[in-house]
């Protein structure tokens, strides 16, 4: 008896130790930044280019970076991430993780994923960099002050689907240009709309996410205005203007429904002015960028 309880309190802590592991470097959000990377490559290699060494390494160099930022956040805002309901189950603001712990963690991701981004080539490492010091340095501490912050924040959120063109051309011109004004432009009805329906938690932790930093009509007219930025972005590659990066009028026409549909949820939250809405908006958003990568990839084979 004594054996068996032995044995299910390890298997409970080991259970324990990966879920705060998974909590620090928000696996889920990382996987996502990895996908945006790897479309990215995808777009600017042709069938006899492809190379699965170079996309496992973008990869596993891009979940580190990704991690590194994330964990390197929480030890920052350990104490206002307490604060909030949202956050205050995290690893390091809870307790069950040290300060300590979590800076190696986060430390040696940062050495892992700039060097093995640095493999590839050496603009896909500086990138990483980049985006690891904008988000760690200058996004986390400006949250607290500034409603700019999410300005800032989008610029390190931009680059993982720029990233994996630069890692499979080793080059940065006008097309993973515009895959980071995509993503750019995508940031700001999506994490304004979360700004909106965590209003109050956010409130709790002193952040300050929304442009207006109120709940009102003029923050909704915003996330309209950037996601007509946005869609026209999204779809610019049509007018044959982007070098490398071209995009059908047939996908064309299906990422501006797509846009529409999106466009569709932000008139809604500016109608209606609630929680319910913003959340669909967010909900909107995440399938929006998701679609549409798929979207360029799939339509650069069929050309």
């Amino acid at each position: 008896m004594k054996t068996a309880l032995d044995t299910l309190k390890k298997t409970y802590t080991l259970a324990s130790i990966i879920e705060d592991f998974k909590q620090l470097t928000k696996v889920g959000l990382a996987l996502s930044v990895v996908f945006s990377s790897l479309a990215g490559y995808l777009l600017a290699v042709g069938a006899e280019g492809f190379n699965i060494k170079i996309l496992l390494l973008l990869a596993l160099g891009g979940y580190f970076m990704v991690g590194a930022s994330n964990a390197f956040n929480q030890i920052i805002e350990k104490d206002l991430d307490a604060k909030m309901d949202r956050t205050k189950d995290r690893p390091v603001a809870s307790g069950r993780m040290s300060v300590t712990t979590a800076f190696i963690i986060a430390s040696l991701f940062t050495i892992a994923g700039i060097a093995i981004l640095y493999t590839i080539n050496a603009k896909t490492a500086m990138f990483g960099a980049i985006s690891i010091f904008l988000y760690t340095c200058v996004y986390t501490p400006l949250k607290t002050i500034t409603p700019l912050a999410v300005f800032v924040g989008a610029l390190p959120g931009a680059i993982p689907f720029m990233l994996g063109w630069v890692a499979a051309t080793g080059k940065f011109g006008i097309e993973p240009g515009i895959l980071f004004m995509i993503q750019f432009f995508w940031q700001f009805p999506h994490f304004w709309a979360i700004g909106w329906f965590l209003f109050d938690d956010y409130k709790k932790g002193g952040f300050f996410m929304l442009p207006t930093g109120k709940k009102n009509k003029a923050t909704a007219l915003q996330i309209i205005m950037y996601t007509v930025w946005l869609i026209l972005i999204s779809i610019f590659p049509v007018s044959g203007l982007t070098g490398e990066l071209k995009l059908s009028i047939v996908s064309a026409i299906l990422i501006f429904l797509t846009g529409m549909g999106l466009l569709y949820y932000g008139i809604r939250l500016y109608r209606n002015m609630d929680n319910k809405s913003a959340k669909a908006l967010m909900l909107a958003s995440v399938g929006y960028i998701t679609l549409i990568q798929v979207l360029f990839v799939i339509d650069k084979f069929l050309q």
